[in-house]
């Protein structure tokens, strides 16, 4: 069976670029967490956790970059890894790739790399090197909703204005994310959000 060769896909502006590493990686970490807020209430000896956020994956490996047998820079090939922290002048940020190998499959950004030099030419020409690199999880809030659907944004509910309480508010306690305000003020005809009085009905729809 021949070697299946891990490999990161970029996804450049107007092309996909595909870096083959020169070996496999022998082990890689996935790395996930979540992020809590704890408030201590008097009395009571374990603070009280409200859920905040993911904190999203990270993938961290070590890559082997050796080019002694070519007597070349290996910094030809290592490059293709530390240029995807450059930003790319199209998309004004440093590029979506993802990494492949086999089954495995991780799609993110880059976000540190370490170079490593450990063997060099006479003429002190790096050889030999290797790469810690981490890459970040990414995701767009509408590819997390289709792939998580929360339940209360699959269905719609009613809510009764109460006094303080504001349309991002809402939409913060219904759909996680107070950004989409807006869902709610076009489902119930508002023009202006900050007029609105205490006791109303509102209409909360489900997220499409």
């Amino acid at each position: 069976m021949a070697l299946e060769k891990a490999k990161v896909i970029v996804e450049r502006s107007k092309r996909q670029q595909t870096i083959e590493v020169l070996f496999n990686p022998n082990e890689y970490t996935i790395q996930m967490a979540n992020s809590f807020k704890w408030h201590k209430i008097p009395g009571l000896s374990v603070p009280i956790g409200k859920f905040v956020s993911g904190d999203g994956a990270k993938l961290t490996m070590e890559l082997f970059f050796d080019t002694y047998e070519k007597g070349i820079d290996v910094r030809n090939y290592s490059s293709q890894i530390t240029n995807l922290l450059n930003v790319d002048k199209d998309l004004h940020a440093p590029p979506m790739c993802k990494f492949v190998w086999g089954p495995m499959s991780f799609r993110g950004v880059v976000v540190s790399v370490t170079q490593k030099f450990t063997m060099f030419l006479d003429s002190g020409t790096p050889v030999r090197a290797k790469l810690n690199v981490t890459f970040n999880k990414c995701q767009s809030i509408v590819e997390q909703f289709k792939e998580t659907p929360r339940q209360s944004s699959d269905r719609t509910k009613q809510r009764t204005l109460k006094q303080g309480e504001h349309l991002w508010m809402i939409a913060g306690e219904e759909y996680e994310d107070p950004r989409f305000w807006r869902e709610i003020a076009r489902a119930n005809g508002i023009d202006n959000p900050r007029i609105l009085e205490p006791g109303m009905n509102l209409i909360v729809p489900p997220l499409e």
